[in-house]
């Protein structure tokens, strides 16, 4: 895989691990926005950065690429989500939505060029 097609690739898993973070969360909002926004937000901009991590395999550095934020603000994001999952209720979320993740196909961009 090309270095642009990788790149793309991780921006697609993170938008949807923003798209799932924020339904669970039931925040309306582009969570890749390099905004602060509210608490909710950061919270649910956590979850996808630990999600995007985690679900897919996907190294700190390069979610942080796909996220637009630094390496140590994903470094944080995963062990704040990690430390949450004390909580059963996050820690069921938080199963539930990786496997969510996993069972996903790619995305069609991907699909439509190994077809060709």
């Amino acid at each position: 895989m090309k270095p642009d097609e990788k790149y793309q690739l991780d921006c697609a898993r993170a938008r949807f691990a923003c798209d799932a973070a924020a339904f669970a969360l039931g925040i309306k909002a582009d969570l890749l926005v390099p905004v602060r926004g509210t608490a909710q937000h950061a919270f649910a901009r956590q979850v996808a950065m630990y999600l995007t991590h985690v679900a897919f395999g996907m190294s700190l550095h390069r979610v942080a690429v796909a996220f637009g934020r630094d390496r140590s603000t994903v470094a944080y994001a995963c062990h704040l989500i990690e430390d949450r999952r004390d909580d059963p209720k996050v820690d069921d979320m938080l199963d539930q939505l990786e496997a969510a993740l996993r069972a996903a196909p790619a995305p069609r961009l991907f699909l439509d060029r190994e077809a060709a």
